[in-house]
This record gives C-alpha cells, sequence and structure tokens, in this order.
C-alpha cells in the first residue's frame, strides 16, 4: 500500500500519537531530572548533619569554644566551610534549585555568625587563599545567586 493510498485520518491519528509520545517523553525526563536532582540535594544534606554531628554541640547553641575545643575541632569546621564552597559552587553551575539554596544560603550565613563558627572561618581566610566563593557570598552579605555570577 502507498502512503498516498492511507486515509487522511490515519496519517492524523499517527501524528498525534506521535506527538503525545514526545510530549510524554519530554515529560517524563524532567520528572526523572527532578528526582534526580531531589536525591542529589538530600544526600549534601545528610552530608551536613553527619558533619555537625561531629562538632561540638556549644559550637552549634552559638557559644565559645576554649582554645582546646578548638583545637580539637578545627578540622570539622573546615570541613564544614569546604562544604559551603562546594554548596556555592554546586548553585553556581545551577543543580540547585532555588529553594534549597535559599536554605542553604540561610543556614551558611546563621551559622557563619555563631561565635565558635566566625572564629574558625576567619582563622580560615587568615591562613588560605582557597575557598573564593564563600568569600565573595560574605562580602555580597549572602544576599547574592551565584546561579547568576559571571
Amino acid at each position: 500500500m502507498e502512503w498516498s493510498a492511507v486515509p487522511n485520518w490515519i496519517s492524523a491519528v499517527a501524528a498525534t500519537v506521535a506527538a503525545g509520545s514526545l510530549i510524554l517523553t519530554l515529560w517524563q525526563v524532567r520528572v526523572v531530572k527532578t528526582i534526580a536532582m531531589m536525591e542529589f540535594e538530600d544526600s549534601m544534606g545528610r552530608e551536613y548533619r553527619e558533619l555537625v554531628g561531629r562538632l561540638p554541640a556549644k559550637a552549634l547553641l552559638g557559644e565559645s569554644l576554649s582554645d582546646i575545643e578548638h583545637s580539637e575541632s578545627i578540622d570539622e569546621f573546615i570541613h564544614y566551610i569546604d562544604l559551603c564552597s562546594e554548596q556555592i559552587f554546586l548553585r553556581r553551575c545551577k543543580r540547585i534549585c532555588d529553594q534549597t539554596w535559599e536554605f542553604w544560603r540561610q543556614g551558611i550565613e546563621t551559622n557563619l555568625t555563631l561565635v565558635a563558627f566566625a572564629r574558625a572561618w576567619n582563622e580560615v581566610k587568615d591562613r588560605s587563599s582557597s575557598f573564593n566563593e564563600l568569600r565573595r557570598l560574605e562580602r555580597e552579605e549572602f544576599r547574592s545567586d551565584p546561579a547568576v555570577w559571571s
């Protein structure tokens, strides 16, 4: 049978089915992408919780640490600062959604105002030239969005 012999309504149905299949496929890709992003963001959240679980409770409550406590915890604070920088980088690459970024941004800002975190962050800034993303976010008073940085 030649194509010219196929009734018009069959061609129309075939085109509609093809278009519907394409729309369904695009929708499925979007859903899979959203799920993957959520799972990735959740894994970063778990990493954060594990990390702060190793810090002294006093630090999380906004209290000062003794010099010994600070010295014993500085590695974990540096890991926290590195995690913050990674979160900023991921937002810059648009791998983090708006809502998650807003939670993370608020958390970074809040934690870095706590006495023990601020002490560790200031020490890291004085001793290292790394963590430029976090430095920039702090310079911009935690208000800019790395997703729009050039």
